[in-house]
């Protein structure tokens, strides 16, 4: 049975570093025998079909190639799409009322789960606020993400601890949903 993943590269192609550029990612993907190889944007995300394997597996057969095709390593999170469309349907917050800019995405490698975020005041940062999903992490951030304290605040290393975590805004959570439903 064929199914279909997105991959979810962690920290590419920013400020000029860690360069994987999409055409070649594509290449690397297909190599892996892997179908329907299609990416979006420059930041890192790429939807396939696999008829073998599951999410864990297929993450870490992707950052091995990855790392000896481009000399660096890059976390890689791979998820199916009922997941990522089970992350849309249980968005806590009203996303259809909300600007792209203000919702995001964390998506985890493993679960995760209040105790890991005790230590946050959430009403010094309201009006912002987050809140956990399976394998994610939800923010509202009504100024965006670039001036977002309590993104800043849940990036800290100690919070992420032996987890892969990559974030999206919500304009790339739904359409990595639409591209792993075509």
């Amino acid at each position: 049975m064929t199914t279909t993943y997105a991959a979810l590269l962690r920290g590419i192609n920013v400020g000029g570093s860690r360069k994987v550029p999409m055409a070649d990612l594509r290449t690397l993907m297909e190599g892996l025998g892997h179908d329907g190889v299609r990416s979006y944007l420059q930041s890192g995300q790429a939807v396939f079909t696999a008829d073998h394997g599951d999410e864990e597996p297929l993450a870490a057969e992707l950052t091995a190639a990855i790392e000896q095709r481009f000399g660096f390593p890059v976390d890689v999170i791979v998820r199916d799409h009922d997941y990522l469309k089970a992350i849309v349907d249980n968005c806590p917050f009203p996303a259809a009322e909300l600007e792209a800019k203000q919702l995001h995405v964390t998506y985890f490698s493993a679960p995760v789960d209040e105790d890991r975020f005790a230590e946050i005041d959430r009403t010094a940062h309201l009006p912002e606020d987050f809140r956990l999903g399976d394998r994610a992490l939800y923010l509202y951030a009504p100024n965006g993400l670039g001036r977002s304290k309590l993104a800043e605040y849940l990036s800290r290393p100690r919070l992420n601890k032996g987890v892969i975590a990559t974030s999206r805004n919500w304009n790339t959570v739904v359409k990595l949903v639409e591209m792993t439903g075509e």
